[in-house]
C-alpha cells in the first residue's frame, strides 16, 4: 500500500511497482486518517508511508496501524533526513526509513526486505538511530520481565549473530564476518525471531538489548 499527499508521487512509484512482477498495489491513501481505515480494509503485508500530510501525519499513523495490525511492514518515505524521524519510525514500529531520492532499484529491494522482515534504515543520520532509541528507552520494569522469556533458548550461533544484528549489519555483512553463508545467517535470523515471539528485526534488537541479551 502507498501512502502519500502528492498524486504525482502516487503515480510514479505505483509505476515502478507495477513492473515488478512480485508485487501488487491493493490501495493508496493521500493522508494518515485515510491510511489507517485503508490498512484495515486491506491488510497488506507492505505499507510505503509519507511523513509529512495533512489530517494526520505518517509517524502517528503507523503507530495506530501498528497497534491493530502488528504484522504489516510499514516503510517511512520521504524527502527529510531527520534523525527525528527515523527515531519516532522506530519507536512507531516502522522497519524500515528511506528518502525519496533513493534509486528506484533501492526502493524495490527495501520492500522485499521489509517482507522478509529485515530493518531498512540506511540514510545518513539513521546509523545512530537506533541505539539512541533504546538508549533512551525506559527499562524493563521486574513485572515486564516476562518480555525477556524466550520460546527457546538461544545457541551459542544464534547469540553470535543477534549480536551482530545489534551492531546494525545486514545478512551479507553478517556472513562475510563470520565465514558462513548469507543463507544460513538468514535461518539462524528466522529462528531468533521465532524464539523472541517477533516478526522484525528491529523489536529484536530493541528487546535484546534492553534485556542485555545483547550490548
Amino acid at each position: 500500500m502507498l501512502v502519500d499527499d502528492q498524486n504525482l508521487i502516487r503515480q510514479g512509484f505505483g509505476y515502478i511497482l507495477g513492473l515488478q512482477s512480485d508485487m501488487q498495489l491493493v490501495g493508496e491513501a493521500g493522508n494518515g486518517g485515510d491510511a489507517v481505515k485503508l490498512a484495515e480494509e486491506l491488510h497488506p503485508d507492505v505499507i510505503l508511508m509519507d511523513v509529512q500530510m495533512p489530517f494526520m501525519n505518517g509517524i502517528e499513523a503507523t503507530r495506530r496501524i501498528m497497534e491493530r495490525q502488528t504484522g504489516v511492514k510499514i516503510v517511512i518515505l520521504t524527502t527529510f533526513d531527520d534523525q527525528d524521524y527515523v527515531l519516532e519510525g522506530i519507536r512507531a514500529g516502522a522497519v524500515g526509513y528511506l528518502l525519496k531520492d533513493a534509486e528506484a532499484n533501492d526502493m524495490i529491494e527495501a520492500i522485499r526486505s521489509a517482507h522478509r522482515g529485515e530493518a531498512i534504515y540506511r540514510t545518513k543520520l539513521a546509523s545512530g538511530a537506533l541505539q539512541e532509541a533504546i538508549a533512551s528507552a525506559p527499562p524493563l520494569a521486574p513485572a515486564n520481565a516476562q518480555t525477556l522469556k524466550l520460546l527457546e533458548p538461544l545457541t551459542e550461533r544464534e547469540q553470535e549473530i543477534l549480536q551482530e544484528l545489534a551492531y546494525g549489519l545486514r545478512n551479507e555483512q553478517i556472513a562475510a564476518k563470520l565465514f558462513i553463508t548469507e543463507g544460513t545467517v538468514k535461518s539462524h535470523v528466522h529462528r531468533i525471531l521465532q524464539k523472541f515471539g517477533c516478526e522484525d528485526r528491529t523489536k529484536v534488537v530493541v528487546m535484546a538489548l534492553r534485556g542485555g541479551l545483547a550490548k
